[in-house]
């Protein structure tokens, strides 16, 4: 069935409000196209799409037909099981209830109990909720930080990491043998919850989530003492983060937060700021100004899922400056571990996971604090299933794990990145450093100095449509084919390519097998401890550039930087 025959279905099967929509774009057929000329794609993390009518738009038609694939999924794969569970979030979007809604109506009328939410919850409440409930799979309706015209669609697995790929796939197998309209099997909510068969969470699971959260604070009595004397700026960013993380400020003894107002209460729409993305400095503009109003000295946000966390701090010439990804991670890294050791709480066997695409100033602070250092690919849940794979043999002790896009976890209680438990160790490790006259920009240019120059930085370049998706195909085929011989003024030693699983040695000729799950990523490994990764993202139309430098100094680490991002233009024109 074509793009236009598929349109035609979807005007004769909609409601006569919904059919508005469509026949608003009657003329357009660009647009039309765009809408139907496929299926939104059910990735290892699920969906995510523009909200709207259509095959390729997140709608209540395609996520109850991916929740009937799901459904599919839970009961090939448990024969015989009668008492499927599954636990449902969703956060601050436009329909983000709705379609939690359409998926607990689905899962009920195939006889599996869902139990979901009261309101929004931070998506680690929700990975945290399917071990806590021992449920089956968990689902998390959000975009995550995209703009307000985005939304999603996660599945977790029975560990409460993301879902894995062999499950993944087995799920979208059954979406594609389910018809869009009549396939899913649906019951009315209300009679659901009548019925027991849809279950409403309530408070009792946040608070032993929060109890879990406020285990992971290393300097609990120093907060109790002092927390109260250090003020700071937080803000949600209209999302999910704004109870959880005030109750935990709360619950260790941080007193003095001072909340951005404009940004406190949920909107789906994110009124105050292009893109709800702790990312960007422009989305802290509001946040800033009341710092600067307050004398505070750093600033905290989280996106609206509240699985992300980033920071603004003062630079020693008083201006607010915002925090990468990695450099966050490499100070929470160097302070839990540097803490754990004074306090003789390091374990002997304890590790710490980074990405490929993560800064390797890690590998460098592992090796001075003799803890082992393990490298997974991009995504969250390949972090968590080094926890799983600990936890299950018995071997290892996870301390800390993060990935450079400001995902961050510690402890085991959840398997998903928790910018709330991050909101608290920036919040303590700000205050640690404080009552040692240190800011953290000091402690940053101290930790630079102890293991060396590095930076990151990452480019990200947005590719819509189709043509978009075929000129990202062409860009990676390119770099196969043709490998630059240097890049960025640095010589290629060696190529890392993961989707074939082989790295060759580009001096020698000799290749070896790369031990991760197979992947559409490049990495260019080249001299001066300097590394390029390129890849397509997995949850949006862009490529993703990474730029993984190291200088001897911080002035030659910027000169570097210059180089990569002229050959960068290069690659992506």
């Amino acid at each position: 069935m074509n793009y236009k025959e598929e349109y035609k279905l979807w005007l004769t099967n909609v409601t006569e409000t919904e059919r508005a929509e469509l026949e608003k774009i009657a003329q357009d057929d660009a647009e039309i196209k765009d809408r139907f000329y496929k299926s939104l794609e059910f990735g290892t993390a699920g969906l995510r799409g523009v909200i709207g009518l259509g095959l390729n738009r997140m709608n209540s038609y395609v996520v109850a037909r991916a929740t009937q694939g799901l459904a599919n999924q839970l009961i090939k794969t448990n024969p015989g099981r009668t008492d499927l569970k599954v636990t449902i979030a969703y956060d601050s979007r436009n329909k983000s209830d709705e379609f939690a809604k359409t998926a607990a109506q689905v899962l009920a009328a195939n006889g599996i109990k869902a139990y979901i939410f009261s309101e929004l919850k931070p998506v680690p409440e929700l990975s945290f909720s399917v071990r806590f409930k021992n449920a089956d799979a968990g689902i998390a309706v959000t975009a995550s930080h995209n703009p307000a015209k985005y939304n999603g669609y996660k599945v977790y697995g029975s560990d409460g990491a993301q879902l894995g790929p062999d499950l993944a796939k087995i799920v979208l197998d059954e979406i594609e043998k389910t018809p869009l309209f009549g396939g899913a099997k649906m019951i009315d909510f209300e009679e659901g919850v009548k019925n027991g068969i849809i279950e409403i969470m309530g408070e009792d699971v946040e608070d032993k989530y929060l109890d879990q959260v406020e285990k992971q604070c290393i300097n609990p009595e120093l907060i109790k003492k002092s927390g109260k004397d250090m003020k700071f700026v937080y803000t949600p960013f209209h999302g999910s983060g704004l109870k959880p993380v005030l109750k935990i400020f709360k619950r260790v003894g941080f007193e003095n937060v001072l909340v951005v107002k404009e940004q406190e209460k949920p909107d789906g729409d994110f009124p105050t700021v292009e893109y709800p993305n702790p990312e960007y400095k422009e989305s802290f503009a509001l946040a800033i100004d009341l710092a600067k109003e307050n004398g505070a000295d750093l600033i905290i946000g989280t996106d609206p899922d509240a699985d992300r966390c980033g920071i603004m701090i003062k630079d020693e010439a008083g201006g607010y400056i915002s925090l990468t990804g990695n450099q966050t991670g490499l100070l929470l890294t160097e302070y839990i571990l540097s803490m754990k050791k004074e306090l003789g709480s390091l374990p002997n066997d304890g590790f710490v996971v980074k990405t490929i695409v993560t800064t390797d100033i890690i590998r460098k602070i592992c090796e001075y604090y003799d803890v082992e250092m393990k490298e997974v690919l991009t995504g969250f849940k390949f972090i968590g299933e080094k926890i799983k794979e600990a936890e299950s043999s018995n071997h290892g002790t996870y301390l800390f794990g993060f990935e450079e896009s400001y995902g961050y976890l510690a402890g085991t209680y959840a398997r998903d990145k928790d910018a709330v438990v991050a909101s608290m160790l920036v919040a303590e490790m700000a205050l640690y450093y404080r009552e040692k006259g240190l800011s953290l920009y000091d402690q940053l240019q101290n930790v630079y100095k102890k293991y060396g120059f590095y930076n990151e930085f990452v480019v990200s370049a947005t590719f819509e449509g189709i043509s978009g998706g075929e000129k990202m195909a062409a860009i990676m085929e390119n770099m196969r084919t043709n490998t630059p011989q240097t890049f960025g003024g640095k010589k290629v030693l060696a190529v890392r390519d993961y989707k074939t699983s082989i790295r060759t040695d580009i001096q020698t000729g000799k290749t070896e097998k790369i031990d991760l799950p197979e992947s559409d990523v490049i990495y260019l490994e080249l001299e001066d401890s300097n590394n390029f990764v390129i890849r397509p993202s997995g949850t949006e139309p862009k490529i993703k550039l990474y730029c993984l430098l190291c200088g001897k100094t911080r002035e030659d680490s910027e000169s570097i930087a210059e180089n990569f991002k002229a050959d960068i233009e290069e690659t992506i024109k």
